[in-house]
């Protein structure tokens, strides 16, 4: 092998098309340190939208002048998904919960980095929460946490798809064919911040998707 009946073979230099495109490889170990932002079940694969979403967080964390490094160094997503909103699709990130209280502390300066750079999409952030139904001694449990009742998990949801604005009151309406619609009063400190008041048809949007129940977000009157 290298030689012939002629004496020793002289290959020629391999030409610019038998290498690897310019930046591949750079770009391969991007998205495989992105991929690690992620955490699913074994041999389930991320949809495209999670890849993104996982590779702007990377993107974000691996930026020198950002000054939330240190604070995505240990976040990560568990899924994502679009919900289409008034006039907006919106992109709901879910985190483990273990990483919750780590990305609260973020998430308003979060958000907004994210939203550069996903155009014209809202994000909204909420954390994986499991309910456990009646059933639960089954599981070998004998009392159930009160954080784990449907009641609980979907006012938890409730604050999370506002974040990081808080809820100021809440009132049912029953309208007259019995349908229950909730009303929930945001805090009027944040009427002019991050651009909510533009995020209330979302938040009721993915409200419905995650709980399939109406609610209505406003601000009080002044």
């Amino acid at each position: 092998f290298g030689s012939s009946r002629f004496g020793p073979v002289n290959r020629a230099p391999p030409t610019r098309t038998d290498r690897a495109p310019r930046g591949a490889p750079h770009q391969s170990c991007t998205m495989l340190n992105a991929r690690k932002k992620i955490v699913k079940d074994k041999g389930v694969a991320p949809t495209e939208l999670e890849e993104e979403v996982a590779k702007a967080l990377f993107d974000i964390e691996v930026t020198p002048s950002s000054d939330l490094k240190a604070d995505l160094r240990e976040v990560r997503i568990s899924s994502a998904q679009e919900v289409e909103a008034k006039n907006r699709t919106a992109v709901v990130v879910h985190f483990p919960f273990r990483v919750w209280k780590s990305v609260r502390k973020i998430q308003g300066r979060l958000i907004r980095e994210l939203e550069k750079k996903f155009s014209k999409k809202h994000l909204v952030f909420v954390a994986q929460r499991t309910i456990l139904d009646k059933n639960f001694r089954r599981r070998g449990l004998k009392v159930r946490p009160r954080s784990r009742t449907l009641t609980s998990v979907h006012e938890s949801v409730l604050e999370d798809v506002v974040g990081p604005t808080e809820i100021y009151g809440k009132r049912t309406r029953i309208s007259v064919d019995g349908t229950k619609v909730m009303k929930v009063i945001l805090d009027p400190k944040d009427k002019d911040k991050e651009n909510v008041e533009a995020k209330l048809a979302t938040f009721s949007a993915v409200y419905k998707k995650l709980t399939n129940k109406e609610a209505v977000f406003m601000f009080p009157d002044a």
